[in-house]
């Protein structure tokens, strides 16, 4: 027999010829309406004229159009993504609002992004000079944001080299190339101390800005940290990103404790089930052995689809509405459950994380489990994960 016929041959019964084959389960549900509440809250706490909802990394892995259209609909007037191409597949889907991208390669398309109507982030007096060349050959006006480094270290112009790239820009404003729409930085979440000297440099950089005759419209500095934390870095605009998606990013504040919700639920499903004696070891390099019969649950999903495997022998998981730990090392493509005495079937669900008010784990205890932070726990989250938005 052909490892083809041993396939055919194991075709549930009942199946027709025209029956879609049954898949694994991996699934994400993704609650829109949760993210909407999460934006109004948020602006709420922040009390801004504008709020920005930080949708890159393909919206931390929930899906960026329909999570920018929720966020809108909770009250967003501004989108931000790091990359053109991340903005232009936001304008292909239709989504027409205010966008500002601000990670830019060598050569970056920046025709394509002006064209498009997306915002520009500059971070240096070449960027600038290539968006104004990007603008004179497209024939249109350039929206750029300039970005300063105020400590963080990252991306964005250094103080010594303010003064130059403001007097550039409100030269080419003159000309009629380019409008500095918005000045921004980001705190680098270090303590209150670091905050309050980026809030001053921050200013600084205003002053510098205002002197050279650029006066933006937009003023930001905050994320969702700052937002909720540092109401002095909220100016004009603060960029809400994990608290969209109802996680905290604060390790002694719950979402709850936020009156924010988790978004996305992650479940795999049971596959099989066995039982087996005392003495068992349990998936790779034996990391653990039962200590009693047992039933042990194999679930549908592995480091391939984003589950740490750091978290082995760690996590936990709901099944049938009662919690267990993930039994062994994560796998590829499976890991294991030790049930205990208790049972299940196949095919039953398994809740990896979600909103604990519901009674399941949280993405912060996985976070935990993995040694990382909540942050990474969803967008991590693989291609083979089917993303879901009931309802």
């Amino acid at each position: 027999m052909t490892m083809g016929d041993a396939v055919a041959d194991a075709e549930p019964l009942g199946a027709g010829a025209g029956t879609p084959p049954a898949m694994l389960r991996r699934e994400a549900r993704i609650d829109l309406a949760a993210i909407s509440r999460n934006v109004r809250r948020l602006r709420d706490l922040a009390g801004t004229p504008h709020a920005m909802a930080v949708v890159k990394a393909d919206g931390y892995g929930h899906g960026a159009e329909p999570v920018a259209r929720a966020a809108l609909a909770g009250g967003a007037d501004w989108l931000g993504v790091v990359d053109i191409a991340e903005a232009l597949r936001l304008r292909r889907a239709g989504i027409d609002a205010p966008v500002l991208c601000w990670l830019h390669a060598r050569d970056a398309d920046f025709g394509a992004a002006l064209d498009a109507r997306v915002d520009v982030g500059v971070s240096s007096r070449d960027q600038l000079r290539e968006v104004a060349a990007a603008a004179r050959g497209c024939g249109v006006v350039g929206f750029v944001h300039v970005k300063v480094d105020t400590g963080l270290g990252r991306n964005g112009v250094e103080e010594t080299g303010w003064r130059a790239v403001f007097e550039d820009a409100a030269a080419l404003e003159a000309e009629g190339v380019l409008r500095v729409r918005g000045v921004f930085s980001h705190l680098a979440n270090a303590g209150p101390e670091e905050d309050a000297r980026q809030v001053a440099a921050f200013e600084r950089a205003l002053s510098v800005a205002g002197d050279a005759g650029v006066r933006p419209d937009l003023r930001h500095l905050a994320s969702t940290a700052g937002a909720i934390r540092v109401p002095e870095s909220r100016f004009d605009l603060v960029r809400l990103g994990i608290g969209v998606y109802g996680l905290s990013p604060f390790e002694d504040a719950t979402s709850a404790d936020l009156g924010l919700t988790p978004v996305l639920t992650l479940l795999g499903g049971v596959v099989a089930v066995k039982r087996v004696p005392a003495g068992t070891g349990v998936s790779y390099g034996y990391s653990y052995r039962t200590t009693a019969r047992a039933n042990l649950a194999l679930v549908s999903l592995g480091y391939a689809d984003g589950i740490p495997r750091l978290a082995s022998n760690r996590a936990p998981v709901s099944i049938n509405g009662r919690r267990y730990t993930v039994t062994g090392r994560v796998a590829m493509d499976q890991f294991v459950v030790d049930m205990g005495t208790d049972t299940c079937e196949v095919g039953d669900d398994v809740v990896l994380f979600g909103d604990p008010a519901t009674g399941v784990p949280s993405a912060d205890e996985w976070a935990d489990a993995a040694e990382t932070i909540n942050y990474e726990i969803v967008t991590r989250l693989g291609g083979r994960i089917e993303r879901r938005y009931p309802s």
